[in-house]
């Protein structure tokens, strides 16, 4: 096949070359950014008195015309084309003859790259984004089921304090909030066009740079050429971004994994998002989030392989930014995925409260409350804490637990002790007696259920 840059060479590379050199495979996925960006250049070019009208007419229809075609299967991509960039051109100019050669008057693949890279990525991370939205409304409507189930709260992997199940569901609300301001933070950097910047230095050409930028939707354009077509900084943040948000995802993946096995109980997920054992007929694995937990890893080499490749890169373009595409599209696709099932095996997920319960009270978490009591009553605290961890032994050695120990036993400790020490250890008394802002009380929940809302759809 013919090379279009053929000139200063004969374009006669080996096959291997070809193969090495091809990103057909992987950047076919943005020929309707590439079409797009075409167009809108065709009629900034007649705009401009570049070209004619007429013939900025044929070019855009024809281009409509391949946009169609590729759409509906009609026209399928050449994967011995060098890119998307070519294949179009390519085929546009058998179509339209002679008057295709000139579309790519006044811009270059440098900047035509970047520019469909910028239009590919902002319509993902709007994608991405409303499946984070998705997946905060699944949290946010289990935490209101559950606003009242109390389990308990963990530090260093040990029961610590009581807490309340829509408590914890809601602090990974609060991470997936963030996450969203993350991506449309990065989405305003990227709203950036660098289309005419040309190779390097801009062109010689009277091009409206402003007006193409408008017509693709872009709030402003680059304003070094240099910077414009070198510039990949958004897919690094792009991958920043949805690696913490992957961790996030991962996070919670490994608190589901705990909570679903027979050791915790805690939940139980759907068969729809578990598998079974090939010889264990008793296994019920939580494969999916198993596999988000893994696939946290890939994102983060998706985001390292692009920080290696960038580092060393002197200005302009350089053939090595072609290894800027397959590792954000793959983020991009396990991000969606991920989100895809997570918001189903949310949404489906059984909670068993009375498991939890029952794990709070055998792990003697109100015992602060205990110690609390007794400063209340004008002990100081670490006499106080001192007793409460004797009690905390007491009931160990004797399998009692202390909402069920007597008050008698109480008052071989302290004659401080009076009967309504038990509404204060009450674990459902202890996590509502935290009613600070942010804290594990039902109003809290309610209220951080509320602002998570507003913010998700005010």
């Amino acid at each position: 096949m013919a090379k279009m840059w053929a000139g200063r060479t004969a374009g006669d590379t080996s096959k291997t070359a070809d193969e090495f050199n091809s990103s057909i495979g992987f950047d076919s996925r943005m020929y309707k950014e590439d079409i797009t960006g075409s167009v809108a250049h065709a009629r900034m070019l007649a705009k401009q008195g570049i070209i004619s009208a007429e013939e900025a007419d044929v070019l855009c229809e024809g281009l409509a015309g391949i946009l169609e075609d590729i759409s509906s299967g009609k026209l399928v991509i050449d994967e011995n084309a060098e890119d998307i960039h070519m294949f179009v051109e390519e085929v546009l100019t058998k179509r339209v003859g002679d008057v295709g050669k000139k579309l790519h008057t006044a811009r270059s693949r440098n900047d035509q790259v970047a520019l469909d890279l910028r239009m590919y990525l902002m319509n993902r991370v709007d994608e991405i984004f409303e499946r984070v939205r998705i997946l905060i409304d699944a949290l946010t409507d289990q935490a209101e089921l559950h606003k009242e189930d109390i389990m308990p709260g963990y530090t260093h992997l040990q029961r610590a304090q009581p807490i309340l199940f829509g408590h914890h569901l809601m602090a990974y609300a609060m991470m997936l909030l963030r996450d969203k301001d993350r991506l449309s933070d990065c989405k305003k950097r990227m709203n950036v066009s660098p289309i005419g910047c040309c190779a390097l230095a801009g062109t010689t050409y009277d091009t409206d740079r402003y007006f193409e930028a408008e017509q693709l939707g872009f709030d402003d354009i680059a304003l070094n050429s240099l910077d414009g077509v070198s510039d990949r900084d958004f897919v690094v943040e792009l991958l920043s971004d949805i690696s913490i948000l992957m961790m996030h995802l991962s996070r919670l993946s490994e608190e589901i994994i705990l909570w679903s096995s027979w050791e915790f109980g805690f939940v139980e997920l759907s068969d729809a998002y578990t598998t079974g054992s090939s010889i264990m007929p008793q296994k019920k694995n939580s494969d999916m989030a198993e596999l988000v937990r893994g696939k946290t890893g890939r994102v983060y080499g998706d985001l390292m392989a692009a920080l290696t490749m960038l580092k060393g890169l002197p200005l302009a373009y350089n053939k090595d930014m072609q290894e800027d595409k397959e590792g954000v599209f793959d983020a991009v696709d396990t991000a969606m995925m991920s989100l895809e099932v997570f918001v189903g095996m949310i949404s489906t997920m059984k909670v068993k409260p009375d498991n939890m319960k029952r794990a709070a009270q055998r792990g003697f978490i109100n015992a602060t409350d205990l110690a609390d009591y007794l400063t209340k009553k004008g002990m100081p605290f670490r006499s106080a804490y001192k007793i409460s961890g004797s009690i905390v032994a007491y009931c160990i050695e004797h399998g009692q637990v202390l909402e069920t120990l007597p008050l008698e036993t109480y008052k071989e400790f302290s004659d401080i002790f009076e009967e309504d020490l038990y509404e204060d250890i009450d674990l459902f008394n202890c996590v509502n007696k935290r009613n600070s802002v942010g804290g594990t009380s039902v109003q809290s929940i309610e209220n951080q259920i509320e602002y998570v809302r507003r913010k998700c759809h005010g």
